[in-house]
């Protein structure tokens, strides 16, 4: 390696993505860490400020709740893009697409015959306690039986660089405008070399999600008219909702804009009168969406939409219900989804997981919070956990009385050796931990569409495991480099 920026850089007890364990370029690395390292730490410093101003002018923002107004931030960008070579990523591909199969078996099941409970694959008492399942879903047949059209799964890779996934979201999963958005950022801070690396295309994305949306639609002979549903502008991803319609040529709406006629059919107000809608592209929770049937004082919703997607007049992404599967319980069970459902092995793993609801799973827990992380089932953003070798004792007290009075709303895993990726800080690169964030748009008779690679997000605050942007996190661009040409080089 060259370059000042790469001095002394190592990451030891984990696996780094871009540096083996001897302090060499991995090979699908090597071109790229050598012409990085040639730049200097002004030219680097120069990039990032460029990437700083191309996120400003662009308008990428995000939004945290905590914060005093809900201001928008600008979103946190590092310009060392994360690189995975295209032949480890293919079998990672198939894995997500077997995985998101195999949990639309089972979403489709439960809101009919429930064969998986009646053969005692799956536990009874997981579903009574669902917080995500609703009754008001059962008996319903969207097409395709596909119930997650969109997933989002989050990887990890452990200290010997195997990928196991952590979690899938399968509600309202965010984050692909920031995948899409990198690429270009990525692009204006080095388009040198984009020239000299084959690298995997990110930007078909809001098309291969615009032709799945249009293949949901209850009018097939013409062209659909598609919605995305927005929470409105206070929601913390309210520039992805913006993002998509725009990419997709779709309506953006609120609630209010949307009414359901007599005919069972959605309609959009417009100046030119009502616009019947085909295809609603949802980032609104299931219990604000329609105000008949789930809260009744939700404003986000729209009266009557359940009973127009029952009367098969509109159809919803994702459909109401889905959540039943995206729940930390029920990913414990997805290996065994995969072989009752599709009688095939899981080609990805699960990171291991106890389960507090289970007697012995709950005391070994109990017994072990100081070197386990705990997560509540629903939760999401990185809220409610518990890492346990970061934790006080105060801290492990409160929840060993939050488990044992709730247990089947707790998990627990290994604290896992997150794998590290080189980051630009003040004095040159230095290792972050990072995860991924794939995305899965699953569509009637048509093969799973996997995004190549994914968000990539990185812990920015040195040590930290915690990759939410909500918390302190960032992201990077992720290159999935085509590794049959030398150094992944064109």
């Amino acid at each position: 390696m060259s370059g000042d920026a790469w001095r002394g850089y190592q990451s030891p007890g984990f696996f780094d993505e871009m540096i083996d364990e001897l302090g060499r370029p991995r090979p699908a690395t090597a071109a790229l860490v050598g012409r990085i390292g040639a730049l200097g730490a002004d030219e680097l410093a120069e990039r990032r400020a460029a990437a700083d101003l191309a996120i400003k002018s662009m308008g990428i923002t995000f939004t945290v709740y905590s914060d005093a107004g809900m201001i928008d931030r600008a979103w946190p960008f590092d310009i060392l893009p994360r690189v995975i070579p295209a032949s480890e990523w293919q079998p990672v591909a198939r894995g997500l697409a077997q995985r998101v199969a195999a949990l639309n078996a089972f979403i489709a099941d439960i809101y009919a015959e429930q064969r998986i409970i009646a053969d005692g694959v799956f536990p009874a008492e997981v579903l009574a306690q669902s917080v995500n399942f609703r009754p008001e879903c059962v008996g319903m047949r969207p097409p395709g039986d596909i119930w997650a059209h969109i997933c989002g799964s989050d990887l990890v890779r452990d200290g010997e660089g195997r990928f196991y996934v952590l979690e899938d979201n399968l509600r309202v999963p965010s984050g692909v405008s920031y995948m899409v958005e990198n690429r270009l950022v990525s692009k204006r801070v080095f388009p040198e070399l984009f020239e000299a690396h084959v690298i995997g295309p990110v930007d078909d994305y809001p098309s291969e999600l615009l032709d799945a949306l249009a293949a949901l639609s209850p009018r097939p002979d013409i062209t659909p008219n598609v919605a995305v549903l927005t929470p409105g502008v206070y929601n913390s991803a309210f520039f992805e909702h913006v993002w998509l319609a725009g990419q997709m040529g779709a309506e953006l709406v609120q609630g209010t804009d949307l009414f359901v006629d007599d005919d069972d059919c959605v309609y959009a107000r417009t100046i030119y009168g009502p616009q019947r809608i085909d295809v609603i592209y949802r980032r609104v929770d299931d219990l604000f969406l329609d105000p008949d049937v789930f809260r009744a004082d939700s404003m986000l919703g729209t009266p009557g939409l359940m009973r127009a997607w029952r009367a098969g007049n509109v159809a919803l992404a994702n459909a109401p219900g889905a959540g039943v599967a995206d729940d930390k319980v029920v990913y414990a069970f997805v290996p065994e989804f995969i072989r009752y459902y599709l009688g095939e092995e899981p080609t990805l793993d699960n990171v291991p997981t106890w389960l507090c609801m289970k007697d012995d799973e709950r005391e070994h827990v109990l017994a072990n919070l100081d070197s386990l992380v705990v997560k509540p089932a629903n939760e999401s953003g990185g809220y409610g956990m518990l890492i346990g070798p970061r934790s006080s004792g105060e801290e492990r007290e409160h929840f060993a009385e939050l488990i044992r009075a709730n247990p089947r709303n707790y998990i627990a895993q290994p604290t896992l050796a997150l794998s590290t990726a080189p980051t630009l800080v003040d004095t040159g690169f230095a290792p972050r931990h990072v995860d991924l964030r794939p995305f899965i748009v699953s569509r009637p008779e048509a093969p799973a569409y996997v995004t190549m690679g994914g968000l990539t997000r990185v812990a920015l605050r040195e040590g930290s495991l915690v990759v939410n942007s909500s918390q302190g996190g960032g992201s990077k661009d992720t290159w999935i480099i085509d590794d049959t040409q030398p150094n992944g080089s064109a």
